[in-house]
């Protein structure tokens, strides 16, 4: 996510360990770092959620308020993500509007979300082309480690799962009831080093990678999104590669995440 250098020899390092199958932090290529959820943690939002992927930490936080639906979707609520990299996260990331990479990290994190359906955006209306709810996703970057994209999509997903849409609140109501979930979209990031794929990378191994591909999975292993960056290319064989890690790793998480 940033321009930061890394130096020969680490990056010479990093190569020779990938070579023997292993990796900086001991894990193979294939692993995962270590995932901590708290959720409900932001008690002015109707549903939040901390994420910890290794060192990687975001913090997401749910707004629901009505408003006017779109003139083209007039009985479809509306859900909009947004993404922060704050300056404490990382000494690369700078105060003021979203950059290039917090809006592409606010954009694959909505479109995992959007395409699954994972938000029953059609049970938000309130009264069709006059009010619905309106659902806002907000990203933050606490800690920067490599790969926000599994990490902030990770705290989005824990943080709708938990969300109560406010009637009481607004007077539109007698209780509040939960946000309409469909499913849990889980993406799962790889990059390639040299001829190797890894999953999940630090900031090192991002930062010498030469192609990254988030792929976005529903609950029944269908893929929903998928988002390829980086100059370097993905090979037929690579893709197919890495929409299997989604696929597995997508369960393997949504185990963890409930």
């Amino acid at each position: 996510m940033s321009n930061e250098v890394i130096s020969e020899i680490k990056r010479d390092h990093i190569m020779n360990l990938l070579a023997k199958g292993t990796r900086t932090d001991g894990r193979s290529p294939t692993d995962i770092r270590k995932i901590e959820i708290v959720t409900d943690c932001i008690e002015s939002a109707d549903g939040s959620a901390r994420v910890k992927l290794g060192n990687t930490e975001v913090i997401a936080g749910i707004k629901i308020i009505p408003g006017s639906p779109f003139p083209d979707t007039p009985r479809s609520g509306v859900l909009t993500t947004g993404a922060e990299l704050i300056p404490m996260a990382h000494q690369s990331f700078e105060s003021g509007p979203p950059g290039e990479d917090a809006i592409e990290l606010a954009r694959v994190v909505d479109r995992g979300i959007r395409e699954s359906g994972m938000v029953d955006v059609d049970a938000l209306c309130i009264e069709e082309g006059e009010k619905v709810w309106m659902c806002f996703i907000d990203i933050y970057a606490l800690d920067y480690d490599g790969n926000l994209f599994d990490a902030s999509n990770l705290a989005a997903v824990a943080a709708l799962k938990t969300a109560t849409i406010p009637w009481v609140q607004y007077g539109l109501g007698e209780e509040d009831t939960p946000l309409p979930i469909t499913c849990t979209p889980i993406s799962v990031t790889s990059c390639k080093i040299g001829n190797t794929l890894i999953l999940d990378p630090n900031f090192d191994e991002e930062h010498i990678s030469s192609a990254r591909l988030t792929v976005t999975t529903d609950d029944q292993g269908n893929f929903r999104a998928m988002q390829k960056g980086g100059k370097g290319s993905i090979t037929l064989d690579d893709l197919s590669r890495c929409l299997d890690a989604a696929v597995e790793k997508g369960k393997e998480i949504r185990q963890i995440i409930g």
